[in-house]
């Protein structure tokens, strides 16, 4: 039974990896289980300098999900090359690390593309859903000629394969993900949070800090799974889903729909081992279906 994805072509020894902002740097969940027993993580999202986030609170528990305005609290990326990845790297040979980077101009994501291109990692991820500040602080990622210039100069520099991240909360993540593409991008993820908002009736105050935050969770998993499909046939690059995962049923809906390797988030804070589980479940899944090599899955669904 093959387990193995090549993916922009980095070998991946399965299909599961973790999504940024849910795993940290990896060290806590370390302690569960080898990382080498998953393709890859998605590291927590870096900056060209340290950030604070926002202030708490900044996590709440929803139905069906739970909503984030952490704020991409992230120790630099300059901290991230000296200690975290190479004791990533010096520890684990199969685990694939992706690098999440993210920015408040198009300045900050050129440079951090081709810093972060030049280190040891395997391919880099471009979070493009941060607010423009130059710009009236419209996120990149809702604009398709802004998410074409940002992809196009960013890929310019960054040596190693570029993974766009996209926002789901747009008009038409099509016209999105066809201009990523347009520009260079090796491959793309999605989705990341859909804006969401929880009030306390008692205090009339939003339960966040910020108001609002990201939604995610078993309830986006429907609008994650459109998304991917739509774009699977709207793109020739490859793609990561994720949106509420939850388990190996999840997993292999996702790939069905046209994603080559499947990103967990909430399920990790529910359960450490949800990405050993989930890919358990896909083997199984494999097993009952007499499938051998786990590629025949991806873009599988038989649309009415």
């Amino acid at each position: 039974m093959n387990t193995k994805v090549n993916f922009c072509g980095v070998e991946f020894e399965n299909p599961i990896i973790t999504a940024s902002g849910t795993f940290g740097f990896g060290y806590e969940y370390s302690q569960f289980y080898n990382l080498d027993n998953i393709g890859g993580i998605s590291v927590k999202g870096l900056s060209l300098k340290p950030r604070e986030g926002n202030p708490p609170p900044r996590i709440a528990e929803i139905y069906g999900g739970i909503l984030n305005s952490v704020g991409l609290q992230n120790p630099g990326v300059e901290n991230f090359l000296q200690n975290d990845l190479p004791f990533l790297k010096s520890k684990y040979k199969k685990c694939k690390i992706i690098a999440n980077i993210t920015g408040n101009s198009i300045e900050d994501y050129v440079a951090m593309g081709e810093i972060v291109g030049s280190s040891d990692v395997d391919l880099v991820e471009m979070n493009i859903s941060c607010p423009n500040v130059k710009q009236g602080g419209a996120a990149f990622g809702t604009n398709a000629k802004t998410a074409e210039e940002i992809t196009r100069r960013v890929k310019e520099k960054c040596k190693k394969p570029l993974v766009v991240k996209l926002s789901p909360n747009v008009t038409d993540i099509c016209e999105i993900a066809r201009a990523a593409e347009s520009a260079g991008a090796d491959a793309l993820s999605l989705i990341n949070t859909l804006l969401g908002m929880k009030i306390d009736i008692k205090t009339r105050r939003p339960i966040l800090h910020n108001n609002v935050g990201g939604m995610s969770g078993p309830a986006v998993k429907p609008i994650a799974a459109r998304m991917v499909w739509q774009v699977k046939n709207a793109v020739k690059i490859p793609l990561i889903g994720m949106g509420g995962i939850m388990n190996g049923d999840d997993a292999v809906e996702f790939m069905l729909a046209g994603a080559s390797l499947v990103a967990l988030g909430t399920a990790n804070f529910i359960d450490p081992y949800a990405p050993i589980k989930t890919l358990y479940g896909i083997e199984e899944y494999m097993k009952n279906n007499g499938i051998d090599d786990v590629n025949e899955i991806i873009g599988g669904v038989k649309p009415w």
